[in-house]
C-alpha cells in the first residue's frame, strides 16, 4: 500500500503542468435524492416467517419438488451462469491493475545483392499504467458490484422459481379436488336421472323434466373434462418448472389442501428494502453506474505509463545470450482535444445513474405495494369464502327443501333443477376460492421473502467481488454521495 501511495504521489508530481491543460470537469450531474421515510404496512401477524416459507406450509412432498428444482431447473442454472460470467467480468477488469508481462521472439532477415543478414531477438516487455485517478480502480469495483448484483438476481429467480412451483403444486391438488368432487356431482346427476327417468316411465313427469336432467349430467361430464384437462396441463408445467420432460409426467398432489398458515410479521418496510434481492439488485446496479460515473470524470485526466523491455539482439543464433540490452522509458499522456466526446460520456453516465436510481426507486414502491395489495387481497377474500361456505349450506338446504316439495308435487322441477346447479357451481367456486387464498399467501411471502439461498457456493466471497463495500451489498445509504465530486474536490486540491 505504501508503494501505491508513493507511485500515486509522484505521478500528481508529474502530471501538475498536464492537469492545467485539461481543464476543470462539470458539476452538473445531479445528485440521487434520498428515497422518503416510508410508513408501517397496513397490517401485519406475529409469526416470523421462515427463510424457506414453503416450509410454513408443512407440505413434504411441495418442499421435495422445491429442492429438487434446486438441482434440475435450467433456468435457475442460467441465472446462476450470469454470476460466473459477471465473476470473470471483474476479474478481467482487476486485471489491468496489474504487471503486464509479455515474452517477445523474432527474426528478421534481409536479402539482396550483399551477404544475406539475420538478426534474432529475444526477451521481456514489461507494461504497468499507473492508477493515478482510481479510474481503473473504479471500473474494477463497479464489475464487482454488478457481480454483486448478479447473484441477486439469481436469488430472485430461485425465489420466483420456489413460487412457481408451489403455485403449480396446489393448483394440482385444487384440481384434483375439483375431478372428485365433479365425479361425486356426476353419481348424484346420475342417480337423478335414472329416478326422473323412472318417474317418467310410469307416467308421473314430463319428459321436459327428463330432458333437463340429462343436460345438468351432460354439463357435469364437460365440467370434468375440463378440471381433467387442466390438470394434465399442470402435470406438465410442474415437470418443466422442475426440469424434466414433460411427456411422461405424473403427480399425485392428493385432493386436500394444507391448512393457510399464520399471517406472517411483515417487519418495516425499511426492511423490506434490504431483504428482498430484487430490490438490492437494483440499487447494486446504481451503485455501479456511480463508479463508472467516476472512472469516466477520471478518465480525463492524464495518464502515465511505464514500460520496461529486456531482450538479447544478435546476429548469430549462438550469440543469442551474450548480449542483454535493458530499456526503461514512461509515457505521460493527457488529453487536449478529443471533440467533447470524455465530457458527453460524463454525461451519458449521468444519465444512466440517474435512470438506473429511478428505476430503484420504482422497484421499492413495487415491492411495497405488492405487499400491501397481498395483505388487502388475503383479506377480503377470506371474507368471501366465509360467505361462500354460508351460500353452500343454504343452498344445500334449499335444495333438499325443494327435492321434497317436488315429490309431493308443490313445485316444478325447474325450480329443484336450478338449486341444485346453483349448489353444485357453489362447491366448486368455494374450492377455487380455497385455492386461490393460498395463492394470495405464496405471493405474500415471496413479496416478504429473500433470506435463503438455494446453493451457498454463490454467495461465498472470492477476489472479485470482496472489495465492495458493505453498505453497497446490503442496503441503500441514508444519504448518497457522488464520489465523483469527491475525486475533483481532492484533484482541485
Amino acid at each position: 500500500m505504501s508503494l501505491q501511495v508513493l507511485l500515486r504521489f509522484i505521478g500528481f508530481a508529474i502530471c501538475a503542468s498536464a492537469i492545467l491543460i485539461v481543464g476543470c470537469v462539470s458539476r452538473d450531474c445531479a445528485r440521487c435524492g434520498d428515497l422518503p421515510e416510508p410508513p408501517p404496512f397496513s397490517d401485519t401477524g406475529d409469526v416470523v416467517a421462515p427463510d424457506r416459507w414453503w416450509l410454513a406450509f408443512e407440505d413434504a412432498a411441495l418442499d421435495f419438488y422445491i429442492n429438487q428444482s434446486f438441482e434440475g431447473s435450467y433456468g435457475l442454472e442460467a441465472a446462476l451462469q450470469r454470476v460466473c460470467a459477471a465473476r470473470a467480468i471483474a476479474r478481467r477488469e482487476a486485471s489491468d491493475l496489474r504487471i503486464d508481462l509479455d515474452g517477445v521472439s523474432s527474426v528478421n532477415s534481409a536479402f539482396g545483392p550483399g551477404p544475406d543478414t539475420s538478426i534474432y531477438r529475444w526477451g521481456f516487455d514489461v507494461s504497468y499504467q499507473i492508477d493515478l485517478w482510481g479510474e481503473i480502480e473504479s471500473r474494477v469495483a463497479a464489475q464487482r458490484i454488478r457481480a454483486r448484483a448478479a447473484c441477486d438476481n439469481y436469488h430472485a429467480v430461485a425465489l420466483t422459481l420456489t413460487a412457481d412451483i408451489a403455485t403449480t403444486w396446489f393448483s394440482l391438488i385444487e384440481a384434483q379436488a375439483q375431478i372428485e368432487l365433479l365425479q361425486q356431482q356426476i353419481e348424484t346427476n346420475r342417480t337423478g336421472l335414472e329416478l326422473q327417468e323412472s318417474r317418467f316411465g310410469l307416467g308421473l313427469i314430463r319428459s321436459a323434466d327428463v330432458l333437463r336432467q340429462r343436460q345438468l349430467l351432460e354439463s357435469t361430464l364437460e365440467q370434468a373434462v375440463v378440471a381433467e384437462s387442466r390438470f394434465k396441463l399442470l402435470e406438465h408445467q410442474l415437470a418443466v418448472l422442475l426440469g424434466e420432460p414433460p411427456q411422461f409426467a405424473t403427480y399425485e398432489p392428493g385432493s386436500i389442501l394444507p391448512q393457510l398458515p399464520p399471517l406472517p410479521s411483515t417487519g418495516l418496510p425499511a426492511e423490506l428494502v434490504t431483504r428482498r434481492p430484487d430490490v438490492r439488485r437494483d440499487y447494486l446496479a446504481c451503485c455501479a453506474a456511480d463508479r463508472d460515473l467516476a472512472s469516466a470524470v477520471s478518465a480525463q485526466y492524464p495518464r502515465l505509463n511505464f514500460n520496461t523491455s529486456i531482450s538479447n539482439i544478435a546476429e548469430d543464433p549462438s550469440d543469442l545470450f551474450r548480449d542483454w540490452f535493458v530499456s526503461i522509458g514512461s509515457q505521460l499522456i493527457a488529453p487536449l482535444l478529443d471533440g467533447g466526446q470524455r465530457r458527453a460520456e460524463v454525461a451519458r453516465n449521468c444519465a444512466v445513474k440517474r435512470e438506473l436510481f429511478n428505476l430503484y426507486a420504482q422497484t421499492v414502491l413495487n415491492a411495497f405495494r405488492e405487499v400491501e395489495d397481498n395483505l388487502v387481497q388475503e383479506k377480503y377474500q377470506l371474507q368471501r369464502i366465509k360467505h361462500l361456505e354460508e351460500q353452500v349450506r343454504l343452498a344445500g338446504q334449499a335444495s333438499d327443501q325443494l327435492r321434497d316439495q317436488y315429490l309431493i308435487g308443490d313445485v316444478e322441477y325447474l325450480d329443484v333443477l336450478s338449486a341444485i346447479t346453483g349448489q353444485q357451481s357453489l362447491q366448486r367456486q368455494l374450492l377455487s376460492a380455497q385455492l386461490e387464498l393460498r395463492l394470495i399467501r405464496i405471493s405474500l411471502y415471496l413479496s416478504l421473502a429473500g433470506g435463503f439461498d438455494p446453493q451457498c457456493q454463490v454467495t461465498e466471497d472470492v477476489s472479485d467481488t470482496e472489495s465492495i463495500p458493505i453498505e453497497q451489498q446490503e442496503a441503500p445509504p441514508e444519504q448518497d454521495t457522488t464520489e465523483e465530486d469527491q475525486i475533483i474536490e481532492e484533484n482541485n486540491e
